[in-house]
C-alpha cells in the first residue's frame, strides 16, 4: 500500500524483506518496530507516535497538514516513553519507564512530562526526578519529593488539568490522588486511599470514586465513596467469589461498570446501580475474560469489550450503539483482522485505527467516518509480508483431569501441518499471563526454521476466569507441568508433531517449565532451552526482586508454595534425571531470575554428565536487550535446535556478532 508522508518522516533505518531462503533471517525478527503506538490529537491536526531506538523510545509529533515533525521528545539512554495522552488539542502528557531486558515489562519510573505539539514548553511535571526549578524549562518550580506519579484521568473536558495517583517510594505504600496542572506542575490533593497499593477510578466529572488495593496480606479490597470529601466504604474484598474491579461510569454517573470475577468460569461485566447498590450482569463470554474495553469517543464511558477466544472479537453493551456499528463496518472492511480504534477527533469525524493479526504486526489507518474512507498511514514492520508469515490458529484440548485447555498452534507457511518437528513454547509469568492471537517473534521465527510451535495456556494462566488462574497455585512442576505434557501428547496424537523431534523452550517461568519438562517426562523431548530462567525454587525466597516486599513474600508462599517443599520440583536438584542436551542463556544484571539460577543449573548438568551449552552476558537483564546480543542468542538457539530437530539455522549476520561472556 502507498504510505502517507508521515511514515517517511518518522521511519528510521532500512526496510528489510524476509528472503525466501532456507536460512532464517534473524535480523528481521530482532529489529524493533518502526512505531509502537500512534494517537490522533483531539482537533485532528496532529499525530503523536512512539518511536523505538536501540537504547530509548522517543515520542514524535507530526502535523498532518504537511507531514512535518513538529516535536520530538526523548531522554537519556535506557529511558522509554511508556504512555502518552493528548490532554488538550495542543499538549501531550508523557509517562516514562526504564526497561531492562526485552522480556520485562517496562518499569515505570513515576515521572510525568509534558510537551506542546509545536515542541514548546517541554518539561518534567511531577515525579522523583523533579529538582528545584525543573529541567530549565518554562514550567514553574515544583515540589521536590521522592514520589512516583501515574495518570488516572486525562479529564477530556479540561484542557489544563489531569488527575494522577501519587505514591511514595516505600514498600506497599499508601497512595493519594492529586489534580495536576499540565502547564505549571502545581498539584492539589483530591483524596487519600484507604488501602495500600491502591489504584483509583474517577467518574465523568473527574471525582475520585473508587480505590482498589491490597496490603501485606495480598488480599485485594475495593472501596467506594459518594463524592469529594465523603467517607470511604469497603464494598468488596477478595474471597472465594472473586473481586469486582471498576472500569468506568455511565455518562450520567448513575451506574458504574465492573469486571466481576466469578467463583467458576470467566469474568463478567457488571452494571452497578449507585443508588440501589444492586448489580446486573450485562456481558459475559462462555470461555474467556474481557481482554480490554471500548470507550465512547472522547470519554471514559465504557460501551463494549474485546474478547480473545482464538481470534480477538468485539462485543457491546448495546449492539445498536454507534460504536458497535462503526466497529462492525471496520471489521468487515478489514477482512477478519483485529481492529482497534486508538483515538478519534473530538467531533468524531476522524478515527485512527490499528489493524493486526497473527500474521501482521500491525498497520495504522486514518478513517474518515463521513466519507467512509480509510487511508493507510504507516506499519509497525513493513518488511514483513503477512501472506508469507506462518499461520497461527487457536486450539482446545482436555487435560488428564478433564480441565479444558486452550492455546495456539503455529505451523510453517505452506506446510500441510503434519509430522513436523515441533517446539513447545510455554509462556513466562506464569500467573495471569496468557497467549494471544497476535504476531509473535519467537513463534514466527521458529516457524520460518521449519518447526510447528505449540503455545498453551496451562492452568494458572490468565484470561479464563479466576478459578482457572487459582488452579495453578502451588503447581510449579505439578499440574501446570502436566498440562504442557498433555498438550505435547495431543499434538502427537493429532499428527502435527513427529514424536521423535520435539523440544521444549521457554523464558523466565517458561525456562523453568522447559527444564522441568525434560526432568519429569523422560523420552518425550529431545532437547530443552531455558532463557533467563529460575531453576532453584527455594532460592526465590532469598534472592531476586519479588521477595523484597511483604506482599511479595506472601505472593511466593501462596502461589509457588512452602520453600521447605520446593526442592523436589527444582530442576537444579533433578539434573541426574535430565538425559537430553540443554541450552541455557542468562544476564548478569537480571534481578527477577538472577544469573546464579542458570549457572547453578549448568553446574548440576555438568556433574550429571548432561550436555549443556550456555550464553551469558554480564550486562544484560531479564531478557537480552542489545541487538547484537539478541542476534547471537537466536543464532545459537536456532543452531541448537537444528542439531537436535533438523530445522534451519540463522542466515549469516551482516556484521560480526558480539562475543559472549
Amino acid at each position: 500500500m502507498k504510505k502517507l508522508g508521515c511514515a517517511a518522516a518518522l521511519a528510521a533505518g532500512l526496510m528489510l524483506v524476509v528472503p525466501a531462503l532456507a536460512a532464517v533471517n534473524v535480523d528481521a525478527y530482532i529489529k524493533k518496530d518502526q512505531f509502537n503506538d500512534v494517537k490522533l490529537s483531539p482537533n485532528g491536526d496532529y499525530l503523536a507516535a512512539t518511536v523505538p531506538f536501540e537504547d530509548k523510545t522517543a515520542l514524535a509529533i507530526i502535523r498532518r497538514s504537511d507531514n512535518k515533525v513538529t516535536a520530538n521528545f526523548r531522554l537519556e539512554k535506557n529511558t522509554h516513553v511508556a504512555g502518552f495522552w493528548w490532554v488538550s488539542p495542543e499538549r501531550v502528557v508523557i509517562s516514562m519507564s526504564r526497561k531492562i531486558g526485552s522480556l520485562d515489562q517496562p518499569l515505570l519510573d513515576g515521572n510525568l512530562y509534558a510537551i506542546n505539539a509545536d515542541g514548546t514548553q517541554p518539561g518534567l511535571l511531577v515525579g522523583q526526578s523533579v529538582q528545584g526549578a525543573g529541567l530549565g524549562t518554562k514550567i514553574q518550580p515544583k515540589k521536590v519529593e521522592q514520589i512516583a506519579a501515574f495518570l488516572v484521568d486525562d479529564l477530556p473536558a479540561d484542557d489544563k488539568n489531569i488527575v494522577i495517583s501519587v505514591s511514595p517510594f516505600t514498600d506497599d505504600p499508601f497512595t493519594r490522588a492529586d489534580r495536576l496542572d499540565v502547564i505549571s506542575g502545581r498539584r492539589q490533593q483530591l483524596a487519600r486511599a484507604p488501602v495500600r497499593n491502591a489504584d483509583f477510578v474517577t467518574d465523568n466529572q473527574g471525582v475520585v470514586r473508587f480505590a482498589l488495593g491490597y496490603g501485606t496480606d495480598n488480599v485485594r479490597k475495593l472501596y467506594y465513596r459518594a463524592g469529594d470529601g465523603a467517607e470511604w466504604e469497603m464494598i468488596g474484598a477478595e474471597n472465594d467469589q472473586g473481586l469486582e474491579i471498576p472500569v468506568g461510569f455511565s455518562a450520567d454517573d448513575k451506574t458504574a461498570y465492573f469486571t466481576a470475577e466469578r467463583k467458576s468460569g470467566p469474568d463478567a461485566i457488571v452494571a452497578y446501580d449507585i443508588a440501589s447498590k444492586t448489580r446486573k450482569e450485562i456481558l459475559r463470554d462462555a470461555k474467556v475474560d474481557p481482554s480490554g474495553y471500548i470507550y465512547r469517543n472522547g470519554t471514559s464511558v465504557p460501551v463494549g469489550a474485546f474478547f480473545i477466544d482464538g481470534k480477538r472479537t468485539t462485543r457491546f453493551f448495546d449492539d445498536s450503539a454507534p460504536e458497535a456499528k462503526l466497529y462492525r463496518s471496520l471489521e468487515a472492511a478489514f477482512g477478519g483482522d483485529a481492529v482497534r480504534i486508538t483515538s478519534s477527533s473530538s467531533d468524531g469525524r476522524l478515527a485512527l485505527i490499528e489493524t493486526s493479526s497473527a500474521r501482521s504486526p500491525g498497520d495504522f489507518f486514518l478513517f474518515d467516518t463521513v466519507a467512509k474512507k480509510a487511508s493507510h498511514l504507516l506499519s509497525r514492520r513493513d518488511w514483513f509480508d503477512p501472506a508469507e508469515m506462518a499461520d497461527k490458529r487457536g486450539i482446545a484440548l482436555k487435560a488428564r483431569d478433564g480441565l479444558e485447555l486452550h492455546g495456539y498452534l503455529t505451523v510453517p507457511n505452506g506446510s500441510a501441518g503434519k509430522n513436523l518437528p515441533m517446539v513447545v513454547l510455554p509462556h513466562g509469568g506464569p500467573f495471569g499471563i496468557r497467549e494471544s492471537w497476535s504476531f509473535d517473534d519467537d513463534s514466527q521465527m521458529l516457524a520460518a526454521a521449519g518447526y510447528a510451535v505449540l503455545q498453551l495456556d496451562f492452568r494458572g494462566s490468565g484470561g479464563y476466569g479466576r478459578a482457572f488462574t487459582d488452579a495453578g497455585a502451588g503447581e510449579w512442576g505439578g499440574k501446570m507441568q502436566d498440562d504442557l505434557t498433555d498438550a505435547t501428547r495431543w499434538a502427537i496424537q493429532q499428527g502435527v508433531a513427529d514424536k521423535d523431534r520435539i523440544c521444549i523452550y521457554g523464558a523466565s517461568y517458561g525456562a523453568y517449565a522447559a527444564l522441568m519438562g525434560v526432568a519429569k517426562e523422560q523420552g518425550l523431548y529431545k532437547c530443552a532451552a531455558g532463557y533467563v530462567g529460575v531453576y532453584d525454587l527455594p532460592a526465590m525466597f532469598k534472592t531476586g526482586d519479588i521477595q523484597r516486599r511483604g506482599s511479595g513474600e506472601t505472593y511466593l508462599r501462596e502461589w509457588i508454595g512452602d520453600p521447605a517443599k520446593l526442592a523436589a520440583v527444582s530442576p537444579n536438584r533433578l539434573a541426574d534425571r535430565i538425559k537430553v542436551p540443554v541450552f541455557l542463556a542468562a544476564g548478569g544484571e537480571d534481578e527477577r531470575a538472577p544469573i546464579e539460577h542458570s549457572k547453578g543449573m549448568e553446574r548440576a548438568l555438568i556433574k550429571a554428565g548432561t550436555p549443556v551449552e550456555t550464553l551469558y552476558y554480564d550486562t544484560e537483564g531479564h531478557g537480552f536487550y542489545t541487538e547484537a546480543h539478541r542476534r547471537e542468542y537466536y543464532t545459537r538457539l536456532l543452531a541448537f535446535l537444528s542439531r537436535h530437530l533438523g530445522g534451519q539455522t540463522a542466515a549469516a549476520p551482516a556484521g560480526k556478532p558480539a562475543a559472549a561472556k
